[in-house]
């Protein structure tokens, strides 16, 4: 693992990231809903408001992955979490220990900064995933059900 270079992504690194992103939705069978682009990339990312931000692995100088997150809060606890939007790993580097190397160093991310949790989502069917995180010793939220309003009926209710 001393060959893995994990490091904040740059302006430079958006065609990577978007690059990643894609990959992630093909896997995730739902590229078609991918319409992120560069320049809302370079906003998001590296504007004025900075909405998330990436941490990106090299093996041997090549990219293998990439993490997206931000920080949310909790109420209960009073502090700030760390959000993990995406994991990625390219299907030749998987099974090497990469993907856990990205968790560990945004766990010490997330203590360095105070936060008392690290959360995130992964899709019911993405077994290997799954057993990935558990063995993380990450435990599943089942009494929770994830909500969204988006498009026409996010225009909708913010119109009211």
């Amino acid at each position: 693992m001393s060959e893995l270079e994990v490091r904040f992504a740059e302006e430079k690194d958006i065609l990577l990231i978007l690059r990643f992103i894609k990959e992630l939705a093909d896997y995730e069978k739902c590229l078609d809903q991918v319409v992120a682009t560069e320049e809302v990339l370079r906003e998001g990312l590296f504007g004025t408001r900075r909405n998330a931000e990436v941490i990106l692995a090299y093996w041997q100088n090549k990219p293998v992955g990439f993490a997206l997150f931000f920080h949310n809060f909790s109420t209960f606890l009073g502090r700030p979490g760390l959000y993990l939007e995406d994991l990625y790993i390219v299907p030749e580097a998987r099974g090497q220990g990469f993907g856990k190397t990205l968790m560990i160093h945004l766990a010490k991310l997330a203590k360095e900064r105070n936060c008392g949790r690290f959360e995130w989502w992964v899709l019911d069917w993405n077994e290997p995933a799954i057993e990935f995180y558990h063995s993380l010793g990450a435990i599943p939220m089942s009494e929770w059900t994830v909500q969204r309003v988006t498009g026409e009926a996010l225009d909708r209710l913010a119109a009211q």
